[in-house]
């Protein structure tokens, strides 16, 4: 493990939650909560980092199976960033305890690190963040691809929402998505605003004709699983922030709206 400068710590809420000798960094985690008067099951709320031997950073945090899988995720995310603060490339995450605790709890951690880990839109600094590229779980086994796939999608859908609307034009997006469903082997169709009036679309055409620009359009896109035996649609709206329409709103209230394409981007992640 000494080649993960990066460790985070899982324990259950317990009376005894410390008593696991093989704790990474046990006595300084000890030392800490006594220098604050605190008991291990605080870590729940206030997760602890410190440095441990060999310069390893070491995160603490203790989760509380008996709350809900939001609010255990919350405290597993507190504590990764304390870690993910120094954008490491790789990390360890040992969880400690009885096997149906380690079993429950490793699924959140290891998904957790996945979703805080990845890198996002960012145009603010210079040096962009690298994303976590090595997750390594001790004290249970898991299967990855589940959990890697669906914080895979939680990020397309954050990535795409976050985009300006000088770059997520509908034109744009459309390309975006097309090249999506190209690597992930999707059927895509789209019907663009000349096959939307022959269809009859009124309510759409009317709401796309504010916009200078006649790119608005409806996608489809189809995943055929084999052995399928029922159907899932999934509908999601796309109104970038130039697709149509007119300005009602006061100012301050427009920074947000190109969020307002958010379902579609959800849709996307969810497929």
């Amino acid at each position: 493990m000494q080649r993960f400068p990066h460790l985070l710590c899982v324990v259950p809420t317990t009376k005894n939650a410390l008593g696991d000798a093989a704790i990474r960094g046990l006595a300084t985690l000890k030392k800490m909560l006594a220098r604050r008067g605190i008991t291990a099951s605080e870590l729940a709320k206030t997760p602890l980092a410190g440095e441990i031997d060999g310069g390893t950073l070491a995160a603490w945090v203790a989760v509380d199976t008996t709350q809900s899988v939001f609010e255990q995720q919350t405290g597993i995310r507190k504590a990764l960033a304390l870690l993910l603060a120094e954008t490491p490339e790789r990390i360890a995450i040992c969880i400690h305890g009885a096997a149906e605790f380690c079993d429950q709890v490793a699924p959140l951690a290891v998904f957790a690190a996945h979703l805080n880990g990845a890198t996002l839109p960012d145009r603010k600094k210079e040096n962009k963040k690298k994303a976590l590229g090595e997750i390594a779980l001790f004290g249970a086994t898991i299967s990855d691809d589940r959990i890697k796939a669906i914080a895979s999608g939680n990020t397309l859908a954050r990535t795409l929402t976050m985009q300006p609307p000088n770059e997520l034009t509908p034109a744009i997006y459309r390309k975006q998505i097309a090249a999506l469903a190209k690597q992930q082997q999707w059927s895509h169709e789209f019907f663009d605003m000349k096959k939307l009036r022959k269809l009859g679309a009124g309510a759409f055409v009317a709401v796309a004709q504010g916009s200078a620009e006649d790119d608005a359009a409806i996608v489809h896109l189809r995943y055929r699983a084999k052995n399928a035996k029922q159907t899932i649609a999934l509908v999601g709206k796309g109104i970038c922030f130039d697709t149509g329409g007119h300005n009602l709103k006061p100012a301050k209230y427009m920074y947000g709206m190109h969020e307002d394409m958010n379902g579609s981007a959800v849709a996307l992640g969810a497929l």
